[in-house]
């Protein structure tokens, strides 16, 4: 063996445990992140969970409230409509009419719809476009074989 295969040896053993120091270096960053993210999911989940709780307990207690004075289905009935209105009022919060820069009466083309997912047709142009004029190609000039 000469010189020039042993170095050609040594470098690729260095090259190895170079790769293999960068895999366990990234597989260890990437486990503590991962640690860290499902830490705070599970506390946005719990907080969550205790929210919805207490919005209940909430509801009961304005549920027991109203049946002081009224008739137990009367008072669920009320609560509900409550609920109802509250829950359309954040849901109105959440999705707007209008998107950015459209003003209360910038409807029709262009819109987007309810499932945000892209506009219902195409915008109109403001003016209608013009006859192409004798002698002149629309398409403009072109790169032509």
């Amino acid at each position: 063996m000469d010189r020039s295969d042993h170095l050609e040896h040594l470098d690729k053993h260095l090259v190895e445990e170079l790769a293999q120091v960068a895999r366990e270096t990234v597989r260890d960053e990437l486990r503590e992140q991962s640690r860290k993210q499902r830490r705070t999911a599970v506390l946005y989940a719990a907080s969550g969970a205790v929210a919805l709780y207490a919005g209940g307990a909430l509801a009961l207690a304005l549920g027991l409230g109203l049946a002081v004075g009224l008739p137990g289905w009367a008072a669920a009935l009320i609560t509900a409509a409550i609920l109802g209105v509250l829950a359309q009022l954040l849901r109105g919060a959440a999705h707007p009419k209008h998107p950015h820069g459209a003003g209360p009466g910038a409807g029709g083309a262009g819109t987007v719809p309810a499932g945000g997912l892209g506009t219902r047709y195409p915008p109109m142009p403001s003016e209608a476009p013009s006859p192409p004029r004798p002698g002149v190609d629309p398409e403009g000039p072109h790169h032509r074989a």
